[in-house]
């Protein structure tokens, strides 16, 4: 084992992200192919019930959504940096705003050929629906709105190769999702909304070119018995500035505050200014440790 487990699917554009980011640092890991929709037998166990993907398995430590994620890798291979900081910001973009305009014009072109479980999947995770006739008419709307936000990137690599600097990092690879997300279901339509955007296709190119590091493929039942056979690493430093003033050993329940919003419930190990971690024992796994952005989830007492 490599000690870096990353479950996810190959289609989708969270992971692509994180994939990335282990080919930069050029880093070994080993892969596990979760199902695109629920149930996800071999996932949730790990996760406490949180079902979106990707999720990272360092032993019987488990990241929850790429925030936390690049982080961490960031944080346990900082050479090459990534170039952190206002990088975030350009991660939030990318995975909000960005997306939000990707996905309807995805689902509009496929319209009626989306497969119903998927679009019920969905409907469960989103906890509204997942409406495709809403997304055909508003597609063509989206269209003018996804150039505009690839053109910041135009603008961005002006005078540069890379949005980060001289040399690839966080901007790039979160700036990226969308870009290859559209180009890779639907090609000629990206090819289209980014006609006269030069220095984005070439950029494009550079980007796909970092590669995924080196790959193995696993299966989940191997990544539960990874996590039955650790122990979890020691919590980060509390912040006990944090406004919640919730101390270690407070019973907690986390969610995000967008969507997938299954809670999972734990005793609180840590709130660190850039995470939350919770603790949890079960007969199956053990102790393990659950670590979730600070940004964009919400902690509550259990």
């Amino acid at each position: 084992m490599s000690g870096l487990i990353l479950h996810h699917y190959d289609t989708s554009p969270f992971s692509e992200k994180v994939r990335l980011m282990l080919g930069l640092k050029g880093l070994a890991w080993d892969s596990v192919q979760a199902p695109v929709i629920m149930p996800k037998p071999e996932l949730t166990p790990l996760t406490g019930g949180y079902r979106r993907i990707p999720v990272l398995q360092i032993g019987a430590d488990i990241y929850c959504d790429t925030q936390v994620i690049l982080a961490e890798i960031e944080r346990r291979a900082p050479g090459p940096s990534l170039a952190l900081g206002p990088a975030w910001a350009v991660n939030f973009w990318a995975d909000r705003l960005f997306f939000g305009v990707t996905v309807p014009i995805i689902f509009g072109e496929l319209g009626d050929a989306t497969p119903k479980d998927f679009i019920a999947d969905r409907e469960k995770l989103s906890g509204r629906p997942f409406n495709v006739e809403a997304m055909k008419a508003a597609a063509g709307i989206m269209r003018p709105q996804w150039r505009a936000q690839a053109a910041w990137i135009e603008e961005g690599l002006v005078g540069a190769d890379w949005l980060s600097g001289e040399t690839p990092g966080l901007a790039d690879i979160a700036a990226y999702m969308n870009i290859w997300f559209l180009a890779r279901s639907l090609p000629d339509l990206a090819d289209e909304l980014l006609a006269g955007f030069s220095r984005t296709q070439a950029w494009r190119g550079r980007v796909a070119a970092i590669g995924h590091g080196e790959r193995r493929e696993i299966t989940g039942g191997e990544a539960l018995v990874v996590a039955r056979d650790a122990a979890p690493a020691p919590a980060p430093a509390h912040d006990a500035n944090d406004p919640l003033g919730f101390s270690p050993e407070t019973p907690v329940v986390v969610s995000a505050d967008d969507y997938g919003r299954d809670p999972v419930a734990g005793t609180l190990a840590a709130l660190a200014p850039d995470r939350v971690v919770v603790a949890r024992d079960t007969p199956e796994l053990g102790k393990t440790h659950i670590h979730f952005p600070r940004a964009g989830y919400i902690v509550g007492k259990a």
